[in-house]
Order: structure tokens, then C-alpha cells, then sequence
């Protein structure tokens, strides 16, 4: 497994709260996964791969295929791209990174309803 990323604009991630995962797991449920990890595991590629598509989506589902230890995984491909892992359905990994500079989606937090903003 590759270790957890660490990069100099990465801030000290809290961790979500119920009410946020269960937010965002309802976000992503129509969409489609946009990766899958082959029977090669969790390779630099596939680390690459996930680190353009949470750029790019923030909120994305990874497919799992075959895999020997799917929690196990999940856990490694989250840390691996510094992302919240906010489910695992089945064989698919759910993963959630606020972009940087310009985050799309907010999250609830007690007492404030949750805003979607542009989610795509």
C-alpha cells in the first residue's frame, strides 16, 4: 500500500460527522463510479488517478474489484489521497476532499442546513 500523502497545503483534516457523511453519501448515490481498482490493488497510478479525480470532483465513487480486504483498501486509497473515506458500499469506496481554493460543496453542521452548490 502506498503511505498517506502528505503535501504542504494539506491542513490538518477534521474528521466528518454523521450528518456530513450521510450528506455526501446521499450526493454521490446517482452517480457513477469514476475509477476501478483492479486486481493490482492500490498502485501510484490509481493514487494519481484519484488524487485528479477529487481535483476535479471533489466527491467521488471507486469501484473495488475483487479485492481481499475492501475496508482495509478503502482505508489505504483514503489516506493515500488525504481524503475522507464517508462510505463503503458493497465494493464501492466513497471519498470526499473539499478542493483547496475553490470548494463546491458545503457541508452541514449543527444548526445550519447543507448547501450543494455547483456539485458536479
Amino acid at each position: 500500500m502506498l503511505p498517506p500523502v502528505s503535501r504542504p497545503d494539506a491542513l490538518p483534516r477534521t474528521p466528518l460527522t454523521g450528518q456530513q457523511r450521510r450528506f455526501l453519501r446521499a450526493l454521490v448515490q446517482p452517480r457513477k463510479a469514476l475509477l476501478q481498482v483492479g486486481s493490482a490493488g492500490i498502485t501510484e497510478a490509481v493514487a494519481a488517478a484519484v488524487e485528479a479525480a477529487l481535483l476535479d470532483h471533489e466527491l467521488i465513487k471507486v469501484r473495488l474489484l475483487e479485492p481481499e480486504d475492501k475496508r482495509g483498501a478503502a482505508e489505504a486509497l483514503a489516506a493515500a489521497s488525504g481524503s475522507h473515506l464517508c462510505g463503503l458500499v458493497g465494493h464501492t469506496v466513497i471519498l470526499y476532499r473539499a478542493h483547496p481554493e475553490k470548494p463546491r460543496l458545503v457541508l452541514p453542521t449543527p444548526g445550519r442546513a447543507a448547501r450543494r452548490g455547483d456539485a458536479t
